[in-house]
C-alpha cells in the first residue's frame, strides 16, 4: 500500500511538472526554439536593476572618454538593430521593457553581459580583443541575444524547478532570498568570479552568436568580423578542451559562424 501511495505522489508530481512546463513555454526569437520560461520576465528586469546598481556601486568606472564613447555609440546602434527586428518578426514585447545603458568598467577581466531590460557592461580587458567598433559590436550582439532570448530566465527556470520545485519567484524571494539570488547570478554571470562567468550552455552559447550575427548586420556592422574577433581570442585561449567549458571551443565555435555567414549577409548592406 505504501509503495502504490509512492507511485501515486510521484505520478502527480510528474504530471504537475509536464503540465507547468507545457504551460511556461516559449519561442527564442530568430531560432524558434521552445523554451522553459517560469519567470515572469517584469520580474526578471526587476531583479536585474537591483543587481546592476549594486554591481555599479562595487566596480570603477573607465575613465577613458574615448572607449566609453565608442561602448555607447556601438551600444546604441546594436540597440536600434535589435529592437528593428524583433518589431519586424512579431517579437517586439520581448524589449518592452528594456530601457538600454551602456557602461565600460574598469577590469583586466575579457568579460562583457548584458542583463534583463538592456544593462549592458563591457569590461576593458576585453577591448585588445574587439580592437575596434566591428569587434565591439560582435560581443554586444552576443551579450544581447542571450538576454533576448531569455538564456537567463530558462537557466533560472530549470535551477528553480530542480531545487525549490518550480515555487513563484516572489515566494522564493521572500522565502529564499540567499538562494535565490544565487541563482540568479548563476544565470547571469554579472560578476568575475571563475565560477559564475560560464552561466551558459554551448546550446545557448551557439544561439547568441547566430541571434548576435543578425544583430550586428542590421547595425551596419560587417558580420564577417565575428570570425577574426574569435580566431584573436583562440590565439589567447590557451586551447581549453570543450568538455572543461560550457563555451564551445573556438574552432566549433568559428564553423558555426561560417556555416551561418550566408544568412547574416543578407542583413548587411555594407558588402
Amino acid at each position: 500500500m505504501k509503495r502504490r501511495t509512492k507511485l501515486s505522489a510521484l505520478t502527480g508530481c510528474l504530471l504537475v511538472a509536464a503540465a507547468l512546463f507545457l504551460h511556461s513555454c516559449q519561442s527564442v526569437p530568430l531560432t524558434g526554439r521552445s523554451q522553459l520560461s517560469l519567470i515572469p520576465e517584469s520580474d526578471m528586469v526587476s531583479m536585474s536593476l537591483t543587481n546592476y546598481d549594486e554591481f555599479l556601486k562595487e566596480n570603477k568606472l573607465s575613465t577613458n572618454k574615448q572607449q566609453t564613447e565608442m561602448v555607447k555609440r556601438v551600444g546604441a546602434k546594436m540597440a536600434a538593430a535589435v529592437e528593428k527586428y524583433l518589431r519586424d518578426n512579431g517579437f517586439g514585447s520581448y524589449v518592452e521593457n528594456f530601457k538600454w545603458e551602456f557602461n565600460l568598467v574598469d577590469s583586466d577581466v575579457p568579460n562583457a553581459w548584458c542583463m534583463p531590460g538592456g544593462k549592458v557592461v563591457v569590461y576593458t580587458g576585453i577591448l585588445p580583443y574587439t580592437q575596434d567598433e566591428s569587434g565591439l559590436a560582435v560581443v554586444m550582439g552576443h551579450e544581447i541575444a542571450h538576454a533576448v532570448a531569455r538564456h537567463g530566465n530558462e537557466r533560472m527556470s530549470h535551477a528553480m524547478l530542480v531545487q525549490m520545485g518550480g515555487v513563484a519567484l516572489s515566494t522564493a524571494v521572500q522565502e529564499k532570498p540567499e538562494e535565490t539570488k544565487a541563482l540568479y547570478n548563476m544565470a547571469y554571470g554579472a560578476t568575475t568570479q571563475v565560477g559564475v562567468m560560464l552561466p551558459f550552455s554551448r546550446k545557448h552559447e551557439y544561439e547568441a552568436d547566430q541571434m548576435g550575427l543578425i544583430f550586428m548586420a542590421i547595425a551596419g556592422y560587417d558580420p564577417r568580423s565575428a570570425v577574426a574577433f574569435w580566431q584573436r581570442m583562440s590565439a589567447n585561449s590557451g586551447g581549453t578542451p570543450e568538455w572543461l567549458s560550457t563555451h564551445p571551443v573556438d574552432q566549433n565555435r568559428i564553423a558555426a559562424l561560417e556555416k551561418q555567414m550566408p544568412e547574416a549577409l543578407k542583413y548587411y548592406s555594407g558588402q
